[in-house]
């Protein structure tokens, strides 16, 4: 039986984001701080593949501030979710082709 990879989603190769699409799409949001210390992940790198998620339109970025002090905010898109839940159907059907 040949194996077909066609609904794995490129943009969730990397496990940072998907461990943060994976937040996303459990939690309404999560803002920067939390997420990079639930990854346990720099500043750079989860930046990186958070806005790696934005350009593929998954997420959205709100900023605002909570006092004096800067907020950023993900949540996952109605697309971002979608994505995500046929890259996690594929990954089910590629580990029931093994049995």
């Amino acid at each position: 039986m040949k194996l077909t990879l066609d609904n794995f989603d490129k943009a969730f190769e990397n496990r940072i984001r998907l461990q943060a699409m994976s937040v996303l799409v459990a939690n309404e949001s999560y803002d920067f701080n939390s997420l990079k210390e639930l990854l346990d992940v720099t500043d750079g790198n989860l930046a990186s593949h958070l806005k790696a998620l934005e350009k593929e339109e998954y997420i959205t970025v709100t900023k605002s501030f909570l006092g004096r002090k800067p907020n950023t905010r993900y949540q996952a898109t109605k697309a971002g979710i979608a994505a995500f839940k046929k890259h996690l159907e594929a990954l089910e059907n590629l580990i029931k082709q093994q049995k």
